[in-house]
């Protein structure tokens, strides 16, 4: 079983092609021109552990940030303030 490593200084998004949700989380870090690794669950089911380690939940998707910090189903403002705390954007 692999795990996704987690890079430090990027985002990381945990999230399935089917899920409505990630799939706006998704275009709103394109839209604001956010690089970041999305980890499809669906390609990699051992992913999900991952991530619910990291969240503690089975909700998705789940945005890692740079400092560590996470969301899960995330609002667009939600990650906008946190973009703006990390002075991303």
């Amino acid at each position: 079983m692999t795990s996704p490593a987690l890079s430090p200084s990027s985002i990381t998004v945990f999230g399935a092609d089917w899920c409505r949700d990630c799939v706006r989380t998704k275009r709103q870090l394109d839209q604001l021109g956010i690089e970041f690794e999305y980890i499809d669950l669906v390609a990699d089911p051992a992913a999900a552990d991952v991530a619910r380690e990291i969240s503690g939940r089975t909700n998705i998707p789940v945005v890692v940030y740079p400092d560590s910090s996470h969301h899960v189903e995330p609002s667009n403002a939600d990650v906008e303030a946190k973009l703006r705390e990390l002075a991303l954007i």
